[in-house]
């Protein structure tokens, strides 16, 4: 069973960096691509990055475009997010998950079979 577990979330002031990994075990082969979502309180959980596993074709949701790099070891099976410049709205639980068919759009929930626990990123300003 696939398993995804988060890890590198904190605190910081607005303009800071962290970066967030993905371990993922359990995995088999077969998943299309992964990606990054945040969920602030009382939001939705939003789209964040994407990546495509065999080519490693990124996508990335305006609000963090130029700021936020989503990579991914495959060696290691991890998953990263590199956020630079951080800003107050970035504050949100962060979550990575699996997509196993190319279903839905990237920023669909509902494609994403497996999920981490999250991991929290806070931005003071």
């Amino acid at each position: 069973q696939v398993q995804l577990l988060e890890s590198g979330g904190g605190s910081v002031q607005a303009g800071g960096s962290l970066r967030l990994s993905c371990a993922a075990s359990g995995v088999t082969g077969g998943s299309v691509s992964m990606a990054w979502f945040r969920q602030a309180p009382g939001k939705e959980r939003e789209g964040v990055a994407y990546i495509l596993l065999k080519s490693s074709i990124t996508v990335y949701a305006d609000s963090v475009k130029g700021r936020f790099t989503i990579s991914l070891d495959n060696g290691k099976n991890t998953l990263y997010l590199q956020m630079v410049s951080l800003k107050p709205e970035d504050t949100a639980m962060y979550y990575c998950a699996m997509k196993p068919q190319a279903l839905y759009s990237w920023t669909d929930i509902r494609g994403y079979n497996y999920w981490g626990q999250g991991t929290q990123v806070t931005v003071s300003s």
